[in-house]
C-alpha cells in the first residue's frame, strides 16, 4: 500500500477509513479538529459516504456514534479532552452497554494548554469507565491502533479510547498503509436489551464489563504496542507512555537508551512487565505526557521510594514534556541557550484586524460605563480574546454554554444588569438550555450571541446556528421584540449603543445579535470567487 505523509490526527483519520468506518461524529476542537475535517475531504470516505458531518457538541457526536454502533457499523467519535466532560453521561454508560459494531473514542488532550481551559488527562476517565486505551508514540502507530481498535472493540464488544496529545496530532510523518477494510453490513444486537439500561438489566451489563477487565489486561500483555526493552544499566528503568518515548530516545546518540526501558501504548498496565522492571532496577523513572496517572497507579501497588516522576518532582507537574525536561529528569547536562530571538518568542493572541467582534465589544463597553466593570461573562471562542487590552471586555470564561447560566446566576443574586457573551456555535453546542432557564424565570439578562456564520476559532466550520439564531430564541419564548440584530461596523457605532442601553435596562431576558461574517472566512471565500473568475 502506498505512504503518505501525515498529521497524528490524519493519521487516526486514514486508520479509520481504512479500518472499515461507516462513520465520524464529532464538534470541532483543536487538537482533534483535523480527524474530522481529514474525513470530510478524503476521495474514498466521500465515495463510500462516509458519515463526517459535524454533530451540535460532543454529547451528540458520542450518542450518535453509539448509535451507529448499535446497528452493527463501525464508527468514531473524535473531540478534545475537555470536550469528553461534555460527552461524558453518554461515555461512561456506553462502557456498560458495551457496542455492536466497533467504536473509537478518540480524544486529543493537550499538555501546556496550547487552546485549552485546562490539561486534564484522558486516561483518567478511560479508568474510571474501565475500557481499554491506545496511546500512539508516532504517526505510524496513530495510524495502526486506530486500524486495531475497531477490531479490540468488536472482539471484546466494548468502546476503545485512542487518546492523542497535541505534539502528535500537529506534527508530520510518513505513514504505511495497511489493506483497506469493507465496512460492516447492517445488523442489529445479538441481545436485544443490551443497549437498554433499566437497573435490573445494566447490573447484569455492569457485571460483564468487570468480567472483561482481566480480559483487557491479558490482551495489553500480549500488545505489540507494550514493549519491554533491555538495557544494561539497571541504576534506573523507564516507562515511557506515548509520545514520551519519543522524548525519551532523543536524548540518546542513536536512540539507544542504556537503561531497561518499558514503552506502553495500550493499557490497562502490563503488570509483568512493571514487576520485571521494578525486580531489576533500582529506580524507577515515569515518563507520561499529562498527568500522573501511571505514576500514581505505581505508588499504589509497588514501592513508593523506587519511584520518579510528576509527583516527586523529578519532572515538572504541569506542562508538556520535551526532549530536555526528559534529559533533566535523567541527569544529562543539557548545553541550552536561554535566550529566545525575539523573532520567536510567545505573543499573546489577538482579534483579527476587521472582526467583527471588535465594534460589539466597543459598543458593549460603553453601553456599561455607567454600571461598572465585572457583569460581562463570556465564554469558549475567538471573542474570548475580548479579556486582553485594549478591550478588557469581559470578566468570566468557564467552559461551553457557562456564559449566559453564570450571568443568570449573578443575576438571581442581584448583579443586574448581568450579560452574557457568547458566539453563534457555542450557543448552539450548549447555550440553548441556559437560556430557556433564564426564560422560564423571567430573568433580567442581556445576552450577546456574536454572529460570525462559522465556528471561527477552530479553523471556520459550518455552523449549527446559521440562519436559525432568531427562531430558536423565539421559539423557547424570548419575546419577539427583544430579539435584536445589527451589522457591527464602525458607521453602525451609535445604533449599537443604542440598541444595548435599551436591552440593559429591560427587566427580562433579552437577546442582541451582533451579525457579521468572520472576516477569515469572507476573505477565503473572496479568494476562491475570484480564482473561479479566472478559470
Amino acid at each position: 500500500m502506498q505512504k503518505l505523509l501525515l498529521l497524528g490526527a490524519e493519521a487516526i483519520a486514514q486508520g479509520a477509513i481504512d479500518g472499515g468506518m461507516s462513520g465520524v461524529y464529532a464538534y470541532p476542537g483543536t487538537p482533534s479538529t483535523e480527524i474530522t475535517e481529514y474525513v470530510q475531504k478524503n476521495k474514498v470516505a466521500k465515495e463510500r459516504n462516509i458519515h463526517s458531518k459535524w454533530s451540535a457538541n460532543e454529547k451528540t457526536a458520542m450518542e450518535s456514534a453509539l448509535g451507529m454502533s448499535y446497528a452493527g457499523k463501525r464508527t468514531m467519535v473524535c473531540m478534545k479532552h475537555v470536550g469528553l466532560n461534555v460527552a461524558a453521561d453518554a461515555f461512561m454508560n456506553s462502557a456498560i452497554t458495551g457496542v455492536n459494531g466497533g467504536l473509537v473514542i478518540a480524544v486529543a488532550d493537550d499538555p501546556s494548554m496550547h487552546s485549552s481551559q485546562n490539561e486534564q488527562d484522558s486516561r483518567y476517565y478511560a479508568n474510571f469507565a474501565m475500557i481499554p486505551v491506545l496511546e500512539p508514540s508516532s504517526q505510524q502507530e496513530a495510524y495502526e491502533m486506530t486500524y486495531y481498535a475497531f477490531e479490540l472493540s468488536e472482539k471484546y464488544k466494548t468502546p476503545v479510547m485512542l487518546r492523542l496529545t497535541t505534539r502528535l496530532s500537529h506534527s508530520r510523518a510518513g505513514v504505511a498503509r495497511l489493506e483497506m477494510k469493507n465496512e460492516n453490513k447492517l445488523k442489529l444486537p445479538d441481545n436485544p436489551k443490551q443497549f437498554i439500561l433499566l437497573p435490573a438489566i445494566a447490573r447484569i451489563r455492569y457485571k460483564e464489563l468487570l468480567s472483561n477487565q482481566v480480559n483487557f489486561e491479558i490482551d495489553s500483555n500480549n500488545s505489540k504496542y507494550n514493549q519491554y526493552i533491555e538495557g544494561a544499566n539497571k541504576s534506573l528503568g523507564i516507562i515511557a507512555c506515548g509520545l514520551a518515548y519519543n522524548y525519551l530516545i532523543e536524548n540518546f546518540e542513536d536512540f539507544k537508551v542504556p537503561y531497561p526501558v518499558l514503552k506502553i501504548g495500550q493499557y490497562p498496565l502490563p503488570r509483568p512487565y512493571i514487576e520485571k522492571l521494578f525486580e531489576q532496577c533500582d529506580e524507577v523513572l515515569v515518563l507520561e505526557d499529562g498527568y500522573p496517572v501511571v505514576e500514581s497507579s505505581l505508588k499504589g501497588y509497588l514501592e513508593k521510594e523506587k519511584v520518579k516522576g510528576r509527583l516527586d518532582g523529578s519532572l515538572p507537574r504541569d506542562g508538556e514534556l520535551n526532549p530536555n525536561l526528559v534529559a533533566l529528569a535523567l541527569g544529562i547536562e543539557q548545553n541550552i541557550n536561554d535566550i529566545i530571538p525575539e523573532i520567536v518568542r510567545n505573543r499573546p493572541p489577538a482579534m483579527c484586524p476587521g472582526c467583527g467582534h471588535i465594534d460589539a465589544y466597543k459598543a458593549l463597553n460603553e453601553s456599561l460605563e455607567i454600571y461598572g466593570k465585572g457583569r460581562v461573562f463570556a465564554d469558549i471562542g475567538c471573542y474570548t480574546l475580548g479579556a486582553l487590552e485594549p478591550f478588557n471586555a469581559i470578566d468570566t470564561c468557564v467552559d461551553m454554554g457557562a456564559s449566559i447560566t453564570m450571568a443568570k446566576g449573578a443575576a438571581d443574586a442581584g448583579l443586574i444588569p448581568a450579560v452574557a457573551v457568547i458566539g453563534d456555535s457555542t450557543f448552539t453546542h450548549s447555550g440553548i438550555t441556559g437560556l430557556l432557564d433564564a426564560v422560564i424565570e423571567k430573568t433580567p439578562i442581556t445576552v450577546l450571541i456574536l454572529d460570525n456564520a462559522t465556528t471561527g476559532m477552530t479553523g471556520g466550520q459550518d455552523s449549527h446556528a446559521f440562519g436559525k439564531i432568531e427562531a430558536i430564541c423565539k421559539g423557547i419564548g424570548v419575546e419577539e421584540e427583544h430579539i435584536r440584530v445589527y451589522n457591527p461596523l464602525k458607521k453602525n457605532h451609535e445604533e449599537a449603543v443604542r440598541m444595548t442601553n435599551e436591552e440593559l435596562e429591560y427587566n427580562g431576558v433579552s437577546v442582541i445579535i451582533p451579525r457579521r461574517e468572520c472576516i477569515q472566512t469572507l476573505n477565503r471565500r473572496m479568494r476562491l470567487k475570484t480564482k473561479i473568475k479566472k478559470l
